[in-house]
C-alpha cells in the first residue's frame, strides 16, 4: 500500500503486535474460573438521571488500569523503535517512519492499546504479570517476552 492509507500502518502493526502480546490470555486462555473467595457483584445502581451508574472499581480493576497506564506510552515507546529499526533495515521510508511515529499516530494507538487492556478481564496472576514486566524490563525486547506470561497456565 501506499500514500495516505499506510500513514501510520507500521506503527499500528507494530503496537498491534505487542499489545496482542500483551492481550493474548483474555482471547486464549479461556473463562476465568470463579472462586468461593471472589465477591459476588453488586447489580448496577441506578443514577440520578434512571441509567445505570458506573460501577465502582474492584482493587484488581485499579490495579490492572494502573499497570495499563504505564504499559500503554511504554508499549507505544517499543513501537517506535521497531519503527526506526524497519527505516535502518531498509524496509520503510523515511517519509513512511514520519508518518508512522507522528504524535497522533503514537496518541491514537496508545488509546486503543489502552481501551484493549482495561476492558480485559485479567486475574490477580496476570495483573501481577502487568505490574512485574513493567518494574522490572526497562528494554523493548525483554518486556515483550515478560508479557508473554500473561497466557501461562496457573500452577496447581
Amino acid at each position: 500500500m501506499t500514500g495516505s492509507r499506510t500513514s501510520g500502518r507500521a506503527l499500528a502493526c507494530a503496537v498491534c503486535a505487542i499489545w496482542a502480546a500483551c492481550l493474548a490470555d483474555a482471547a486464549c486462555g479461556g473463562a476465568q474460573r470463579k472462586t468461593d473467595a471472589d465477591p459476588v457483584p453488586a447489580p448496577p445502581a441506578a443514577s440520578a438521571n434512571g441509567g445505570p451508574a458506573r460501577t465502582p472499581s474492584t482493587p484488581i480493576d485499579q490495579r490492572r488500569d494502573a499497570a495499563c497506564e504505564q504499559l500503554g506510552p511504554k508499549l507505544t515507546a517499543c513501537a517506535v523503535e521497531d519503527a526506526r529499526a524497519d527505516l535502518a533495515a531498509g524496509k520503510i521510508t523515511k517519509a513512511q517512519l514520519d508518518r508512522d511515529i507522528a504524535p497522533e499516530v503514537q496518541r491514537k494507538n496508545t488509546e486503543k492499546f489502552l481501551e484493549a487492556c482495561k476492558g480485559a478481564s485479567y486475574s490477580s496472576r496476570q495483573v501481577r504479570v502487568l505490574e512485574v514486566c513493567f518494574h522490572e524490563e526497562t528494554r523493548c525486547a525483554p518486556l515483550l517476552d515478560c508479557l508473554g506470561h500473561l497466557s501461562d497456565k496457573p500452577a496447581g
